[in-house]
């Protein structure tokens, strides 16, 4: 059986046992030891999942499908003409491949064709067109689809082409911007398009350029580097040895008699000397990992430090760990910042650089499994230790924790750990001011139900900080991702908050932008005043059938370039829908959001948000 298809089944397998409480492998460890990529395997999850019930049907003789009989033969006959019609009105709206590609315009084509023949036997129609019966039942749900290819861009003509000139790179030019206006297919087979039929020895890049100084194509752009990422460097403050120490811990994989085993290893790193003060080893990253670390790094140096960082995982936050820290000031690591902990994150990287896989065989797999894993880091970190460095004039980082320091030093170093802390206090005693006692209770209630550890209340708090909008519509995300089995490995109370983050700023944009439209329609925008005037054109021309009108709404919706175009058109569309009764409304937002995500040109996440728009409009949360 090939891997994919066995990742595929235990995934799926994962899936089905978790209501039930039976133990299974994490996606993590299915995907490595089968050597399964992760968006394939899911894809053969899902379709296992979708098979899976049609196997158990009541006893006697299966259905039997009635044949088409020769009556049907001029119906197949007028579907196939029209499809051919079709592609020839659109050419490169259906490729074929090692995976067949569809524009969207071709999806859309085949959904109002079924909706003409909805008498027709979904088998008998696929066949008819030639497509898939999978594929078109995918398109006929309205639900995301799992993997969406990359889809066509749409055409957005600029000023007519000047007359042709004689030039010949002039004529290439115009050659390109003729054959997109009516391409329907991805670029990459646009640029071979123009290669194989136009004989245009053109690269995609000079082709890409050509379309977007003509306003014919924007490619999308990826996200760029966080404009204060340079402004950061270097920030993180050291004073002398032992004044503060950095903690982490990181999972090792251990291998007995063939079985594998999950430790985690937790260190000690001195931020001004980058010395090993202490580790322990463990099954999980836990309270006792912790307390167990700094007991030995306290024994090791001799002394406590003056602050221990730790990143903001919330068993690194317990009464547990404050009692263990004693005196010593308990930081918490900048968020979203991974060079807040270099120290310990360089450690990990020199420890995974230098011990080798760890494989044994014994009869007492997980006793030893802890043994020998304790047994490595120790005599790594020994060495580690006493390792002299170039950066240091050759010193050892034992020489660099054993320097003198002046009591000015201490007090200094003092002062400004405990200023950083209580300014940590006051903004956890600002949060906590602010917090509504209604978001409270049912930031109490959900945390309880899904589980979460958050002993402080820290994550809470910043929650609470956020409308009830995002607040309510992060926690549906977040249980209907672990019902899924889609959540991440080892994720916690943060997730949710990074969840209510994204979504605030997506609730936050959109009333920003609304009312950017209202105000700019009644100054009578000359940019706007089209977009209302097409409005205007399509609901007039609708006349009675809300549906079609709709459909038509959401075709601009998604061909749409700006977002402040967007919203023209989700607002129609919403105030098409609401005036109708709850049943008629509940379907066309299922048709309007079907129609949605068969534009895969749009991202998974652009359509997820279109998606969510619409019905927070129809559906709000009062």
């Amino acid at each position: 059986m090939p891997p994919l298809v066995t990742a595929g089944v235990l995934l799926a397998a994962r899936s089905l046992s978790a209501p039930h409480g039976v133990p299974q492998p994490s996606v993590g460890e299915i995907l490595r030891l089968t050597g399964a990529t992760r968006s394939r395997a899911y894809e053969i999850k899902d379709a296992l999942e979708a098979v899976l019930p049609t196997l158990a049907r009541p006893p006697g003789r299966p259905r039997v499908e009635p044949v088409p009989g020769p009556a049907n033969v001029p119906e197949f006959a007028g579907l196939g003409v029209e499809m051919i019609q079709f592609m020839k009105r659109n050419p490169g709206c259906v490729q074929s491949g090692a995976r067949d590609h569809y524009a969207d315009c071709y999806r859309r084509f085949v959904l109002e064709l079924r909706e003409r023949h909805a008498d027709m036997a979904a088998a008998e129609f696929a066949a008819a067109i030639d497509l898939p019966l999978g594929t078109l039942e995918d398109w006929m749900r309205c639900v995301r689809p799992v993997a969406a290819a990359a889809g066509a861009v749409a055409a957005t003509s600029a000023d007519e082409p000047r007359a042709a000139e004689h030039d010949v790179k002039q004529a290439q030019i115009e050659t390109v911007l003729t054959a997109w206006r009516g391409w329907r297919g991805t670029f990459g087979a646009f640029c071979a398009h123009l290669r194989r039929d136009h004989r245009l020895e053109l690269g995609s890049s000079l082709i890409a350029s050509i379309l977007f100084e003509h306003g014919a194509r924007t490619p999308a752009r990826r996200g760029g580097r966080s404009r204060d990422e340079h402004a950061l460097r270097a920030s993180f403050e050291t004073f002398f040895p032992g004044a503060q120490w950095v903690g982490d811990g990181k999972q090792l994989t251990v291998v007995i008699d063939g079985k594998i085993f999950h430790k985690n290893l937790e260190l000690m790193i001195d931020a001004a000397s980058d010395a090993a003060t202490g580790i322990s080893v463990r099954d999980e990253e836990d309270s006792a990992a912790v307390v167990e670390a700094f007991t030995q790094g306290a024994q090791t140096t001799g002394g406590q430090p003056l602050a221990c960082l730790l990143d903001n995982r919330p068993s690194n936050h317990t009464p547990e760990v404050d009692a263990a820290l004693g005196d010593t000031m308990r930081i918490r690591a900048t968020p979203g910042r991974a060079q807040n902990k270099a120290h310990v994150e360089g450690a990990f990287g020199l420890f995974v650089q230098k011990v080798p896989a760890i494989d044994l065989d014994t009869r007492d797999p997980d006793a030893l499994a802890t043994t020998v894993a304790l047994l490595i880091a120790t005599t790594f970190f020994r060495a580690f230790n006493r390792a002299p460095r170039r950066d240091r004039a050759g010193k050892t980082r034992v020489d660099l924790y054993k320097q003198p320091i002046t009591p000015e030093q201490y007090q200094a170093a003092h002062a400004a750990l405990r200023e950083r802390m209580r300014k940590q206090e006051l903004a956890r005693q600002t949060r906590a001011a602010r917090r509504d006692p209604v978001i409270a209770a049912l930031l109490d209630d959900a945390f309880a139900r899904l589980g979460l550890l958050d002993p402080e209340r820290h994550v809470r708090d910043a929650i609470a900080c956020y409308p009830r909008d995002a607040i309510v519509d992060a926690i549906a995300i977040f249980s209907g991702k672990r019902t899924a089995g889609t959540l991440p490995d080892g994720v916690d109370a943060r997730y949710l908050l990074g969840i209510v983050r994204n979504l605030h700023h997506c609730h936050e944009a959109e009333p920003i932008t609304e009312a950017l439209i209202r105000e700019r329609l009644s100054a009578r925008d000359r940019f706007l005043a089209p977009l209302v005037s097409e409005r205007d054109a399509i609901l007039a021309a609708g006349g009675a059938d809300a549906g079609a009108t709709l459909i038509a709404l959401v075709d601009r919706l998604v061909d749409a370039d700006h977002a402040i175009d967007r919203h023209i058109w989700l607002d129609a569309a919403a105030e098409l829908v609401a005036p109708h009764p709850h049943d008629e409304r509940i379907a066309l937002a299922k048709r309007a959001v079907q129609r949605i995500h068969t534009a895969f040109k749009l991202s998974t996440r652009d359509r997820a948000h279109l998606e969510r728009a619409l019905l927070r409009r129809l559906l709000p949360v009062t």
